[in-house]
């Protein structure tokens, strides 16, 4: 149902079936005209002429017993009624006592590979002479026009989502060549560099060595985050390994101090209220929480303070950091968390644009919920974790 109904509403193609409905109606004079997807299960409009008031629109159902269709699909066959009350076979049925129809004609719609979709129908409250040849090819016709037109459909949806699955990864491909090509470069060049001194002026050791271990340690931070991206996009998804954790506060705490020390100037506020434990993935979380941090930092207005909020009731545990600064654009929500996005492009900016789509992968891997709200007052992201864990290790 969902593969051709959505192939018919992405492809447009349900003018061409109102176009069909349309001359069903103008040829029999019939006042109902539908095209449905017919199944074991449900009947379903997929195109629907209305001209009784039965209140039938696009996507609803009706009880499939209740139908004519429901005889198409077990016997294969067309089914032309001229006079319901005429007729032995169907005066006492369902269908014209709900629905107050005395003439029919349903056919069945059968795509090019021979599966069974639906039945084209056609009804009205007085009776109309439609046993007759003509009517009945004509409507053959137009069955074969409908199933060409649900099945072209279908196929140009797949194949636009195809297509835009293959265009997102060739985008992936470029931006990680670009990341190997650029981002780990710099780093790289000044180990080299770094090292070239050393040979040269051994005496400026105390100078150049933690200049090298910074770019070693920026150049594994890289390495890391790419690992990260590759597990959540080509692997299984990243890993986790829980556990109860009744010190999460403490971690927490650790992370904003950490932060602290290498960004003094900056202002951060915490506000805990950690009363029960947490089953999580400790260092997937303190991941977690330090790229939100650190988020809040590079975009965050430098003269006011980012708040980090923590709190655990009986149900879920929840963490947010805030921060006062220029709003996201509302075009850039549902970027923010696709891989290599950088909000803004600061040329000074450094990471690969990884760290909110690795957040995002750490919650998605939790269960949990990320949601970002920005205004003119500040940017919140929020993390929730509902407390519905086992304590075993698992993988997203």
């Amino acid at each position: 149902m969902v593969k051709y109904l959505d192939g018919i509403r992405v492809a447009g193609r349900v003018p061409a079936l109102l176009k069909i409905l349309d001359v069903v109606q103008h040829t029999t004079s019939l006042r109902f005209a539908a095209v449905a997807r017919v199944t074991p299960e449900y009947w379903l409009a997929c195109a629907v002429r209305d001209g009784v008031d039965l209140g039938l629109e696009i996507g609803d159902e009706l009880p499939l017993e209740t139908t004519i269709s429901h005889d198409v699909l077990h016997r294969g066959e067309a089914v032309v009624i001229n006079h319901v009350d005429a007729d032995p076979a169907y005066a006492r049925h369902v269908s014209p006592r709900q629905y107050h129809f005395q003439s029919y004609i349903v056919v069945p719609v059968r795509l090019p590979d021979g599966t069974f979709f639906g039945t084209l129908c056609a009804a009205d409250p007085a009776p109309h002479d439609l046993d007759r040849p003509e009517i009945l090819a004509m409507f053959r016709l137009f069955a074969d026009l409908v199933a060409f037109h649900v099945d072209a459909s279908s196929r140009l949806a797949e194949n636009e989502a195809i297509l835009s699955h293959e265009r997102t990864q060739s985008e992936l491909r470029e931006q990680f060549i670009a990341v190997l090509g650029h981002d780990l470069r710099n780093p790289l060049m000044s180990i080299e560099s770094g090292t070239r001194m050393l040979l040269r002026y051994p005496e400026r050791a105390a100078e150049l060595v933690p200049h090298i271990q910074k770019s070693t340690a920026r150049m594994g931070a890289l390495i890391n985050d790419l690992m990260d991206f590759a597990r959540g996009r080509l692997g299984g998804g990243i890993t986790l390994q829980l556990k109860v954790e009744h010190a999460l506060q403490a971690i927490l705490e650790q992370i904003v101090q950490e932060v602290k020390t290498t960004r003094p100037e900056r202002r951060i506020e915490t506000r805990f209220q950690m009363e029960h434990a947490v089953t999580c993935d400790t260092v997937r979380l303190a991941q977690l929480f330090s790229n939100l941090l650190s988020n809040a930092v590079t975009h965050g207005d430098p003269d006011k303070p980012i708040v980090v909020k923590a709190s655990t009731n009986e149900k879920f545990f929840e963490l947010s950091v805030s921060n006062a600064g220029k709003p996201i654009p509302p075009e850039a929500h549902e970027k923010l968390f696709h891989p290599f996005f950088r909000g803004g492009d600061r040329p000074s900016q450094q990471g690969l644009g990884l760290g909110l789509y690795i957040v995002s992968e750490i919650a998605k891997a939790h269960r949990g919920r990320l949601a970002v709200t920005s205004g003119n007052d500040e940017t919140c992201f929020t993390f929730r974790l509902p407390y519905v864990f086992s304590v075993t290790d698992r993988s997203a």
